[in-house]
């Protein structure tokens, strides 16, 4: 009996986590064409396909939903970004695989990117503070691994927070500008057929080597900084 009852309770967990999951990927889809301000709880369940009020039973509006993207874009990102941090190799390697992760992070996750980078400056505070404590996180975390590097010696914790923020800032904007020429952008008028695709992601893949390239001499500029800062 208590077996069964078990069961039974691990079924409506499982099915209670996969509703909760469905709000949450419908939500993104729909966020791809607005703001997180103008979006409806009638417009999520709708597409998943469940009554408005079965919403409650998950968040508590949808700002809640918009936190609970923040957490789902950015909360795992932390021990990835950590290691690419504590990379071995010189200042170039550790440069090279920084943007090899953010370009990763939007090819990836281009939803999720676009939800952050929008939202950062959005118009609901609840996800602005979320989005911006995770950033904050960021910061914190790469002033700790700046701090075990033989280039910051010397260096005290209030500019090591400095550059760790421009690192943080750099991520961000490099991440929006790879979205800007990402595959998933609109089609321009003329490209159909198997040709004009050809063409086209010829040129999305140069349009991303440009913004890799610009995002590895912007890093290389700070870091070039960053050696004579003590001087």
């Amino acid at each position: 009996m208590s077996h069964t009852a078990g069961t039974g309770t691990g079924i409506r967990r499982a099915q209670k986590q996969k509703t909760r999951q469905a709000l949450l990927d419908a939500a993104l889809l729909l966020l791809e064409e607005q703001s997180l301000s103008s979006l409806g709880l009638r417009e999520v369940t709708r597409a998943v396909g469940v009554a408005p009020a079965a919403f409650y039973r998950h968040f508590r509006d949808t700002a809640d939903l918009g936190v609970a993207l923040v957490d789902e874009a950015l909360g795992s990102l932390h021990e990835t970004l950590r290691t690419t941090l504590a990379t071995t190799g010189d200042s170039g390697e550790r440069i090279a695989a920084a943007v090899e992760l953010i370009a990763d992070l939007v090819h990836g996750y281009p939803a999720h990117v676009r939800f952050i980078v929008r939202e950062r400056h959005g118009g609901v505070r609840r996800v602005r503070e979320a989005i911006g404590g995770q950033l904050d996180l960021f910061v914190r975390e790469v002033a700790d691994e700046l701090a075990r590097q033989p280039e910051s010696r010397g260096w005290d914790r209030d500019d090591l927070l400095m550059l760790a923020g421009l690192y943080v800032d750099h991520m961000v904007m490099t991440a929006s500008a790879f979205l800007a020429v990402g595959p998933d952008r609109e089609p321009r008028d003329g490209e159909l057929g198997e040709r004009a695709a050809q063409e086209r992601a010829a040129q999305d893949r140069g349009e991303y080597e440009r913004v890799a390239r610009t995002a590895r001499r912007q890093l290389r500029l700070v870091a070039l900084g960053r050696r004579h800062w003590l001087d």
